[in-house]
């Protein structure tokens, strides 16, 4: 069997794209997503390419829908090689940070930030069975120090706190020896980037891709984009 790799959001876009290529390159995915219809679509169309794929109902801004899923995950395999945080939302239309609500960065926050902490803490037991653990944060370049907009007030600060997940959890997790990194996969032609943005979503996917199959086990805590580490 080869590695397992769990992806968050992974029905559609950049993580439909990440899950694709690492069922083409040996994996065993696991096809995490809100609706079991929608990731039992995405499961069925990588399996035409062949790969090896299940589909796991997963709602990171839902901890009882998290431990659920770990508890599924464990009945299916003995131990998790990498997982990858892709699900994200950007709800930031007609919005700024002189007038965002409460209500929008809460659930902002539910999604980008505070699911990927539950969604690590909950699977970690099997993470802590693999040799070669690694852990993947969907982030932006919205989310650097120099890179953040007031127009995109609620995804721009969850990213930043994300990043800011990542060093807390590399370090926590050093001696566990499970590399923990972030990634801005550029603006990506998806349903959230738009028909406009210039990258394609197998661009996108590519540094995920790097990080979880052929990156150095050694390189942790650090932010990439075009597996290149940039600055937070």
């Amino acid at each position: 069997m080869g590695k397992t790799v769990l992806i968050t959001g992974a029905n559609r876009g950049i993580g439909y794209e990440t899950a694709r290529q690492l069922a083409a390159k040996g994996f065993q995915v696991f096809v995490g997503a809100r609706k079991p219809d929608a990731a039992e679509k995405a499961v069925a169309a990588i399996r035409k390419e062949g790969g090896t794929v299940e589909a796991l109902t997963l709602d990171v801004a839902d901890t009882s829908s998290v431990n659920a899923a770990a508890a599924e995950l464990a009945k299916r395999t003995d131990h998790l090689d990498v997982l990858i945080n892709n699900a994200g939302i950007y709800p930031d239309e007609g919005v700024n940070i002189l007038n965002v609500s409460r209500e929008q960065l809460v659930t902002t926050f539910q999604t980008n930030t505070f699911g990927p902490i539950i969604v690590v803490q909950a699977f970690l037991p099997l993470l802590r069975k693999s040799k070669e653990a690694r852990i993947i944060n969907f982030s932006s370049g919205l989310g650097q120090l120099d890179g953040m907009s007031s127009g995109i007030p609620s995804y721009s600060l969850s990213k930043l706190a994300i990043n800011g997940v990542t060093i807390m959890l590399a370090e926590a997790l050093r001696g566990d020896a499970i590399a923990v990194n972030s990634m801005c996969p550029g603006w990506v032609r998806t349903d959230m980037g738009g028909a406009s943005a210039p990258r394609s979503v197998e661009q996108g996917a590519d540094t995920a891709v790097w990080l979880g199959s052929e990156a150095h086990q050694e390189l942790t805590g650090k932010f990439f984009r075009g597996r290149k580490v940039i600055p937070w």
